[in-house]
């Protein structure tokens, strides 16, 4: 369990939770600070992974414990930006289809699982998850950010972080469908078997 995988993928559960803290602050420096912690957990994800392969530390606890980690973590932050109003209207269905394929994707997991039938993530289901996390760390910059660039251009204020943060949100929100799909039709296969 305390190995170097195990540790990043806790360090994600506590960076959940300092991050829903800093939000609730709801000052523009919260706002900022959050969505470098955000930014760090993510990469965690990233280097778990990695560090696991070549470390050979892979083992039983750390394959459950990533991705409830990752869950919690983009989970969290999409309930957190709804409330606070940063996603509202037709976006608030990016964030819905996102959130059930994750629901999806982990129920199919955990019953394949009982069928010793192994579901690899693709190389698109990574992108999907990379383009998430990059619109969730937008959003989290939201008005701060659009107030950073506002002072740094002398422009007006434009909210340009938070739309490339919607239109990536809508991005990873196809490509959820998609890869959810995936998941499902390879779920229906075995279920129709047995």
């Amino acid at each position: 369990m305390n190995n170097v995988p195990n540790l990043l993928s806790l360090s994600r559960l506590v960076a959940t939770v300092v991050i829903f803290v800093l939000v609730l602050v709801d000052e523009p420096w919260s706002f900022l600070i959050t969505t470098a912690l955000f930014l760090l957990a993510s990469a965690t994800d990233l280097l778990d992974g990695y560090f696991a392969r070549s470390l050979g530390q892979q083992s039983s606890f750390g394959r459950m414990l990533d991705p409830i980690a990752d869950k919690l973590l983009v989970a969290s932050c999409l309930l957190m930006l709804a409330a606070d109003e940063t996603i509202k209207g037709w976006s608030l269905w990016a964030a819905i289809v996102i959130l059930c394929r994750e629901i999806l994707v982990s129920g199919l997991r955990e019953y394949l699982a009982e069928l010793r039938v192994s579901v690899p993530v693709t190389r698109l289901a990574k992108w999907k998850t990379t383009v998430q996390l990059v619109a969730i760390g937008f959003l989290l910059a939201g008005k701060a950010g659009d107030e950073v660039i506002s002072f740094v251009t002398g422009n007006e204020l434009t909210p340009v972080v938070t739309y490339s943060g919607l239109t990536l949100l809508w991005i990873s929100a196809i490509v959820t469908l998609y890869t959810g799909y995936d998941y499902f039709r390879a779920g229906v296969r075995h279920l129709i078997e047995e």
